[in-house]
This record gives structure tokens, sequence and C-alpha cells, in this order.
């Protein structure tokens, strides 16, 4: 290992080092009394290494032998994957205390996964790729069934785990066909295996089931089935980190492997994802109509929210990603103030899931039924809403990529999606007389929704040097 292979890695090495230090720290000074000084810890961190990932300068670097590596996309990627990291953590605290979930494994497997995720983003061959996916998902399971006396709880981590297993060995399986064709695992060798024109069927195979397996990550249809009930019954901090940095980290290493190993040959690919994007919007869509619990509702919603960024991926133009970036950014700040809100959604100190209990809420809290308002609007889609820009971006992408169908079938998807989200503003403004929620939101909770909306609505304005961001890794990764 040279120097600029310790170089590129370092971001890596440091959090790992602080997550087995954290472990041994816990275990010594009395487990989970440092709890919440390890959780705040381990947010400064997330912080600290997103800032110096962000200011550690521009151009491309690959270590070890281009096995991974350090480029625009690679930073962008992990700077948004540790701030909705930190930001889950830090809204996430309180609400564990007084649940008796404040254990001090929580915060070191989250630690674990972002190491996993940053990995993953980075990832230049196929080996390096399935060490980052499956170092997320082991830390992924065990947090899912965080929860140990509760029946659900055990229930979403053993769905998670088997269906993850059986996303792991899709993956494989992709991995040594794609291998066995090639001739190699690197991302630069598989292109030039796969040369211009239709990828060859041996690769097509390969890149079947490498897209397969992938897609489990991002809950896309066919292979959503267990993000409903992981997340219902996984605990509530748990679900908000489900379906922000994991998301954004699968989605973002897709395009690393279709544009790095298949870039050649985007027609082939396009349309796979095109018909993912297509089922994931439209089940997304009509599923959540009939939820009643908003856990549940919220993974409905994921699933359609990854079938429109799925629907700029499959484009295949350095546009779709650069509008795939955008709106994966813009998904995972709605939901952080979503779930911030969630988490407060409380009765007597019972926490309260059925959307039905938000009934008339804006008389007893009108800034927090105003903020989220703006949130369920920017989850529809609906003008002036930063939502609405993010889903024009990817629609657009599709229909200048000659995909016009792709772009009218996202439209019909938008429109069915937008009742559910309108529907709790309904509730919460129009519905019918009951008692009204009585849960506390603590500072971090409050800073995180109200901000989440504000970003929804002056984003329009100025998107504060995203764009710009994810342009540069746009053009870096298709060339």
């Amino acid at each position: 290992m040279t120097s600029a292979d310790f170089a590129a890695i370092l971001p890596e090495v440091l959090l790992s080092l602080y997550a087995m230090a954290a472990l041994i720290g816990a275990v010594w000074a009395g487990k989970d009394e440092v709890t919440s000084t390890l959780t705040w810890a381990t947010v400064a961190a997330f912080v600290a290494v997103a800032i110096w990932i962000g200011l550690s300068g521009a151009g491309e670097n690959a270590a070890f032998a281009d096995s991974f590596r350090d480029d625009a996309f690679a930073r962008f990627a992990k700077v948004t994957v540790l701030l909705a990291a930190a930001a889950v953590l830090a809204m996430s605290q309180d609400y564990m205390a007084r649940r008796g979930l404040a254990r001090f494994e929580y915060p070191v497997l989250v630690t674990l996964a972002v190491v996993g995720m940053m990995v993953m983003v980075s990832a230049g061959d196929l080996m390096v790729l399935y060490m980052g996916v499956e170092l997320q998902s082991l830390a992924l399971y065990v947090v899912a069934s965080l929860r140990r006396d509760s029946v659900r709880s055990t229930e979403a981590g053993l769905k998670y785990f088997v269906l993850g297993s059986l996303s792991s060995g899709l993956l494989l399986y992709g991995a040594s066909l794609t291998y066995g064709f090639a001739g190699t695992t690197q991302f630069a060798g598989i292109m030039t295996a796969a040369g211009e024109g239709p990828v060859p069927v041996g690769l097509l195979f390969g890149l079947v089931f490498l897209l397969t397996g992938l897609a489990f990550k991002v809950s896309a249809v066919p292979f959503h089935m267990w993000t409903p009930d992981v997340y219902e019954g996984s605990p509530t901090p748990v679900t908000a980190f489900f379906a922000t940095a994991p998301k954004f980290a699968a989605m973002a290493l897709i395009a690393r492997l279709t544009h790095d190993a298949f870039g050649a040959s985007a027609r082939d690919w396009g349309q796979i994802i095109g018909a993912l994007a297509v089922a994931s919007m439209f089940l997304g869509a009509v599923a959540a109509i009939g939820q009643r619990n908003i856990k549940r509702l919220m993974a409905y919603s994921s699933i359609a929210h990854m079938g429109f960024a799925l629907l700029g991926l499959a484009a295949g133009t350095a546009a779709g990603v650069e509008a795939m970036l955008i709106y994966m950014a813009i998904y995972v700040a709605m939901n952080v103030g979503t779930f911030a809100f969630i988490l407060s959604m409380e009765k007597d100190g019972a926490s309260v899931t059925d959307i039905e209990a938000l009934n008339l809420y804006a008389r007893a809290a009108p800034v927090k039924a105003l903020a989220v308002m703006v949130l369920m609007f920017s989850l529809a889609g609906v003008p002036p809403m930063l939502g609405f820009f993010a889903k024009y971006s990817v629609l657009r992408a599709a229909v200048d990529a000659g995909m016009v169908w792709l772009a009218v079938a996202g439209v019909i998807a938008s429109v069915i999606g937008a009742f559910y989200y309108l529907r709790i503003v309904y509730y919460m403004y129009f519905g019918t007389e009951r008692e009204a929620l009585d849960g506390r939101m603590v500072p971090a909770q409050w800073l995180l929704l109200m901000g989440s909306a504000l970003v929804m609505v002056f984003g329009v304005v100025n998107l504060f040097g995203i764009e710009g961001a994810a342009a540069v890794a746009a053009e870096l990764l298709v060339r």
C-alpha cells in the first residue's frame, strides 16, 4: 500500500478506528452509561469528516490498482451520507433514551454501516463493491432488531436478514458471471470486455444479476417485499436511518456500476432500470393509498421515490446522473424533516403511528403543522416546493434521452402519489375533532424539522451549492 492509497482511504480508516475505539471505550466505561456522550461524539465525527471530505479538493484519485476511487462523485455521495447519518443520530438520542433503547452499540453500528456506504460509493472493483455492501448490511440487520423485547422488531430484523442474504447471493452470482466472461473484477476491465454497442450475452446475464442484487438495497419493485414490514417493526430512529443514508449510497453505487463498468452499453441496462423505475413508481403510489400507519406509508413513499431516482439514472446520460444526485439529496432532506416530526408523534408518552391521530393537529401546533405541510407538498412534488423541481429534473433527463414514455409514466405516478401526502395535510387542517397529540420535540428534532421545511421553500432560489457539486460529480462519472 502506497501513501497515495492510504490517503484515498483515510476517512474510512479513521471512522473504522473510531468505531473500534468507541466499542472498547464503552465496554470499559460502563456500557450504556456513556451512550449519550458516544452518540453526540459520533454526530460530531460524522460532521467533521463530511466537512473534511467536502473541502479536500477536486480531481480524481485511484487507489489499490484502481479498485478504490476517490473522485468528485464519491465525495458528493460520502458527504450526503455522513450528514444524513449525523442528522438521524442527533434527532434520535432523546427518543432512544426515553424508551430504553439507548445502547452504546447503536452509534457504533451506525458508524460501521456508514463506513460500508463510503466504501460502496468509491468501489472500482466488484470485490470492493461487495465488501462495502456487506459491511453496511450486516450492521443494519442488527439495528433493525434493536428492540429485543418486541416481536415486530425481531421480525423486521429477521426479514431484513433473509432478504438481504438473497440479495447478496444474487449479487455474488452476478459478479461471478461477470468475472467469468470479462476475466477481471475491475470496472475498467469489465468496460473493455463489454466493448461498444450491445453487451455480450455472458456479461448481460451478469449485469442483470448485479442490478437485481442492488435493486433489493433501494427497495425497487419487485424486490421491495421487506420494506414496509421492516419500516414498521424497526424503532422509528432506525427507520429514519433506513430511509435516508443507505438509500442514497445504494443509488450512487448503481450509478457507479452502470457507468464505470457498463457505460458504453447504456441502452441495455437503461431498459432494465427503466422497468424497475416504472414498477416502483406505480406500486409505491398505489399501495400507499390504503396505509394508515405512517411508517408503512413512508415505506411505500420510499419505494415510489426510488422509482423517480431510477428514472433519471435510466437516461444513461450525465444530465440523468446529475438529476438523480440532486433528487436523492433533496429526498434525504425531506425524509430527515419528516421523521423528525414522526419521532414526536406521541400521546401520553406512547408513540402514535396512525395518521388519523393528526386530525386538526394544526390547532394544537400551528407552526409544526405548517412545516409538515411544506414537507408533504414537497414529497408530493407540488410547486413551488423544492420537491417539484427534483421531479422535474429527472423527468427532463428522461425526455432529453428519448424516453418520453418513462416521463409520462412518472407524471401519472406522481399525480396518484399526491393523494396520500395531501390526505395528511387534510387531516391536520380539516379533519374531525379529536384529542390532540401531546408529544414534545427536543431542540435537535425541532431544528431539523424547521430547517428541512425552510430548505424546501428557499432551495428553489439557491440550492446551496448542491446543484454545482452534482454537475461536477456527474460529468466525472459519465465520460
